[in-house]
């Protein structure tokens, strides 16, 4: 591991408003500086009550303007809700405002349920199958102005604002082999492939102008605090979260609980240890250690934690846990060698 960065999803917890959730996003996003994180990247998600971020790049501006080094981007925007050319131009506008500091990370699923993503590409004859042309489209959009070329992204053309594929299943690892591009795999909520998914693109990498060799970003859920049993108690807000989404009942983000098998079923359970699998709780101890355990696993060149805290300030805490954990293994591998 080279860096460690956040994935914030901009949580609306229960009783709040979109108002609030942007306020811990901003505060947030300042600790986060401070403890020395590569970037954060805000999410595309649609019809999801409890995630703030479904207009990406107005957030990441709100909250580059709030900082002052730590680079602000996307993970991601989701390539079939929009036209590349208003991508370019959103990105290149945020490039111009702060200028070295946006990140664009890309990925193919809408973001949302059919029915929402209907909605949001209504008068559009696009969809998923579109997004080898969407992307080859956009990166022209961003590089530098061709002879000939007629229509232009401004602000965007030029500007050529680092590009990452994201992905959970096998396609997106193999746009990023065959691009030369940075590849981000969620392992925070869709394990299953991401061994194969690395293998993948690590085997099949093209070199290219942006990269030399594969450069890889895997999530991980990361929930720490001062002991095992406060962490697992915060755990259980995701839990709830996911077991809400299992049932097509999305929400805020609820309150932690007690005893999460009061809440859910075993089948349901199951289902969470499957999808959450990827998990770092507990402890500062216990923290580095599962961390370590997942390095070890996938070899990844960058961390991206995540973590959906109903309390804003052990959410905080539980980050600054993360940069000193990053830190010491950043430490030690760099000992090693």
């Amino acid at each position: 591991m080279k860096k460690y960065s956040v994935l914030d999803l901009c949580p609306v917890c229960e009783g709040d408003t979109a108002t609030e959730a942007f306020k811990n996003c901003i505060d947030l996003a300042g600790n986060l500086e401070k403890f020395e994180y590569n970037r954060i990247w805000l999410a595309e998600h649609h019809n999801m009550p409890g995630i703030a971020s479904a207009a990406t790049s107005v957030v990441i501006g709100h909250v580059a303007n709030a900082t002052e080094k730590i680079r602000v981007g996307a993970g991601g925007v989701m390539l079939s809700n929009h036209s590349p050319l208003l991508i370019a131009e959103q990105f290149g506008t945020l490039e111009s405002l702060f200028p070295g500091r946006i990140d664009l990370g890309v990925g193919r699923a809408p973001g949302s349920d059919t029915l929402t993503a209907r909605a949001i590409r209504r008068g559009m004859n696009q969809a998923t199958d579109n997004f080898l042309s969407d992307l080859g489209e956009l990166l022209a959009f961003l590089s530098n102005l061709q002879p000939g070329q007629r229509v232009q992204a401004f602000p965007g053309t030029g500007t050529n604002i680092p590009v990452s594929i994201l992905g959970s299943s096998l396609f997106g690892a193999q746009v990023a082999a065959s691009m030369g591009l940075p590849f981000a795999f969620a392992s925070h909520f869709a394990p299953e492939l991401l061994l194969e998914a690395l293998k993948i693109y690590r085997n099949n990498f093209c070199p290219s102008e942006v990269l030399a060799a594969p450069y890889v970003i895997a999530g991980l859920n990361f929930f720490a605090a001062e002991t095992d049993r406060k962490a697992e108690k915060l755990y259980t807000s995701l839990q709830i979260q996911f077991a809400n989404l299992f049932r097509g009942a999305p929400g805020k983000l609820q309150p932690p609980v007690g005893n999460i098998n009061e809440y859910v079923s075993e089948p349901e359970m199951a289902g969470l240890e499957r999808a959450l699998q990827h998990s770092a709780v507990g402890s500062y101890e216990t923290v580095l250690e599962k961390t370590k355990a997942f390095l070890e696993l996938t070899s990844a060149d960058e961390l991206i934690l995540t973590a959906q805290i109903f309390d804003h300030h052990a959410r905080i805490e539980s980050f600054q846990i993360g940069s000193e954990v990053c830190k010491n293994l950043i430490s030690t591998r760099a000992q090693a060698a």
